[in-house]
């Protein structure tokens, strides 16, 4: 899987985990929904910027937005980074 749709299927995940909708998210982070869904898609080659807000608002690290999805199970279930 390419490092967007990794991106874009995290940044999913943690919205929902959060009960974020897609305007709710854009609000907080200063990014339009439209642009929001075009991350979550995997449509938009996202900025390191732009990487930083997302986790900041996500309240995650940003190694998290990119991680494949095992390494989150991994990490969660030992309690630290991949």
């Amino acid at each position: 899987m390419n490092i967007r749709l990794r991106l874009g299927l995290n940044v999913r995940r943690l919205r929902k985990e959060r009960e974020l909708s897609q305007e709710r998210l854009s609000v907080l982070s200063g990014f339009s929904r439209a642009y929001v869904s075009s991350v979550e898609t995997g449509r938009r080659n996202a900025t390191l910027d732009t990487l930083e807000v997302l986790a900041r608002t996500l309240g995650v690290e940003e190694w998290e937005l990119i991680a494949e999805p095992s390494a989150l199970d991994r990490a969660s279930t030992e309690g630290k980074e991949p």
